[in-house]
């Protein structure tokens, strides 16, 4: 894709994100790493629902300026350390979206193993420590999850996204949002069914069928006791317990789940635009 094309790309989801409420006034910032030494970034101070081609500077991979005549995101330090951490990723995108910052100010990661299409595309979201934004501290609380993770929430910040490309990345912050909204209305109703470790095994033999590489980080499942439990060592401790169904709810969310993860999945690998 030529240069032209990845600014188009930015401005077309900065506009998405404005439309979608997940950015207010001069909020959030995209890049896109278009060599090894060249990264495409919003500029500072810019509505992300208003971008023009002007509006997207260059810089390399210190953050320095190389064209254009407005100064990058003062954000743009996050976004240098992903690149650094993660050589496969060209795309970053930071944004407010309000269910995920809710849960951000919160301080409430988005850990348990709950649906299906996020337990196999993303796993654990993890929730960053909070960092003074424009500075060191905000990169810095997400090292220890870069290496893992491709979606973070922000402690009292918001949330942030890596992807192969901007579009990816902006579809992986749409799925986050998505999913910190259900969690809320599930917590509103009185319960959130976490899927059980044998649930979430047949999930993720379902990666390599599917063409997905690798594997994603471990989130929360419901142990034998009804409760939360962690899937691996990576996870953080529980910040609360979930209620769980009965036995004849077990059996009938059992049957669901996998009478729907191959739709959700085929789904999730048509080409998209």
């Amino acid at each position: 894709m030529n240069e032209y094309d990845v600014r188009k790309d930015i401005i077309e989801v900065g506009r998405r994100c404005w439309l979608r409420g997940w950015v207010a006034a001069n909020d959030g910032n995209i890049s896109v790493r278009i060599s090894p030494d060249e990264i495409l970034a919003t500029a500072t101070g810019q509505s992300k629902g208003f971008l023009t081609p002007d509006l997207i500077v260059k810089v390399d991979r210190r953050g320095h300026l190389l064209e254009g005549q407005i100064k990058p995101s003062s954000e743009i330090l996050m976004h240098l350390l992903a690149y650094d951490e993660r050589p496969e990723i060209r795309a970053v995108f930071h944004a407010h979206p309000p269910y995920c910052t809710a849960h951000a100010v919160a301080g409430i990661p988005l850990q348990e193993c709950v649906l299906p299409e996020i337990v196999v595309t993303l796993g654990e979201i993890p929730l960053a420590q909070y960092g003074t934004p424009s500075t060191e501290e905000v990169p810095q609380s997400l090292l220890p999850y870069l290496q893992n993770h491709d979606a973070f929430l922000l402690e009292n910040h918001g949330a942030l996204t890596l992807g192969q490309d901007v579009f990816e990345a902006y579809y992986r912050m749409e799925s986050i949002e998505h999913f910190a909204h259900i969690i809320y209305l599930a917590r509103g109703l009185g319960s959130v069914n976490l899927l059980t470790q044998s649930q979430v095994e047949k999930l993720s033999q379902l990666r390599s069928r599917y063409g997905l590489p690798g594997e994603v980080p471990l989130c929360r499942v419901r142990d034998s006791g009804g409760g939360a439990a962690a899937t691996g060592a990576n996870n953080s401790p529980a910040t609360g317990s979930e209620t769980s169904p009965t036995a004849g709810e077990k059996s009938t969310t059992d049957q669901l789940v996998e009478q729907i993860t191959d739709r959700i999945l085929a789904k999730l690998l048509q080409p998209r635009s």
